[in-house]
């Protein structure tokens, strides 16, 4: 790898950590800003229910990042796709190479970011997680 590429790495691994701390600052210091007895039941029934902002900010970054591992895993199919289809093309191979090794960069992050962010927003909750 070049040392071009590792910096586009790092800064993107850096401005995702940011924006993964920039999620959980207010949700330390926010626990019981929804109260389920206050909740219309729109919002109760938009928030699953969900009664403290930690919770409902989990669930939240949850379901962006499920988002974000379906787009990564439709692009390391479709790397894989040009990859076959190549015929010998060195530049639809390396095209493919990239799309492949960005995917799976992409999959390595989305679940690093998952595994913090429920380690961290769990943590203060005091609920078993499973």
């Amino acid at each position: 790898m070049s040392k071009k590429s590792l910096k586009h790495i790092a800064v993107g691994f850096v401005t995702s950590m940011a924006l993964m701390m920039s999620t959980m600052i207010p949700a330390v210091h926010a626990q019981g800003f929804i109260s389920p007895t206050d909740n219309p039941s729109a919002v109760s029934t938009a928030t699953q229910g969900q009664g403290s902002f930690r919770q409902l900010a989990l669930t939240i970054v949850n379901f962006f990042l499920t988002f974000l591992g379906l787009i990564a895993v439709v692009m390391l199919i479709y790397g894989g796709f040009l990859y076959i289809s190549a015929a010998g093309n060195q530049e639809h191979i390396e095209k493919a190479k990239k799309i492949i090794l960005y995917a799976v960069v992409g999959i390595i992050v989305i679940l690093l970011s998952f595994a913090i962010v429920n380690t961290v927003l769990s943590a203060g909750s005091g609920a078993a997680t499973t």
